[in-house]
């Protein structure tokens, strides 16, 4: 069994990916790295030559969706609140959903929803949400997003800053019933040497 003091290893060692980045994975913060992305999880929604796109999946606002965008706000999961997807575009508006089982099996997806992986798509919240909810089993919708430019995100995997973790269930960890305590329970349930994360302290040179 590691002592605590054995745990503060060097960023590179305990940052290396679990997985390649790819859509569908989630992007987990290490514990020094700072704002806008301190803790974050991040479903990873796009990752090929022309950058990666991600959302944020664990920072809930205080702002009810009701302010917003009053037709999508009976329908949410969890909680009626925005989320922030990221730093980039704040003004806009970003929808994450879950098809259900029947739509699923259907061999068109509905109007207004565009798959990433999985049942887990994107939807044009500019269609009427009674057209598309009786279609969806999950939504969030997100202030924002999270964006790197072609290369970026390698290199500050290179660098340790964040660990690339396959989700135990797309749906389940996309609407995390508990996105408070997230961050140390994706990490925890990684194993390995990523189990050590939220015991890490924020400053590596604390020890």
């Amino acid at each position: 069994m590691p002592r605590d003091d054995d745990l503060v290893l060097d960023a590179p060692t305990i940052g290396r990916p679990a997985a390649a980045p790819e859509a569908g994975l989630l992007l987990v913060a290490a514990p020094g790295l700072e704002e806008p992305f301190h803790r974050s999880v991040i479903l990873l929604l796009e990752h090929d030559e022309s950058g990666t796109l991600g959302v944020v999946l664990n920072q809930p606002t205080t702002l009810d969706v009701g302010s917003v965008l009053p037709a999508w706000r009976d329908h949410l999961t969890g909680t009626p609140h925005l989320f922030q997807g990221g730093p980039v575009a704040l003004d806009s508006a970003l929808g994450l959903a879950a098809l259900g089982t029947a739509a699923v099996r259907e061999p068109e997806e509905p109007a207004g929803f565009r798959r990433v992986v999985g049942p887990l798509g994107i939807i044009d919240l500019d269609t009427p949400a009674d057209d598309l909810v009786p279609h969806l089993q999950a939504l969030r919708i997100y202030a924002g997003y999270a964006g790197w430019a072609p290369g970026q995100l390698d290199d500050e995997l290179e660098r340790g800053s964040w660990a690339v973790i396959s989700p135990a269930d797309v749906v389940v960890d996309t609407f995390h019933a508990d996105p408070e305590h997230m961050w140390s329970l994706v990490l925890t349930r990684a194993g390995g040497t990523l189990a050590w994360w939220p015991r890490c302290p924020n400053d590596p040179q604390v020890n």
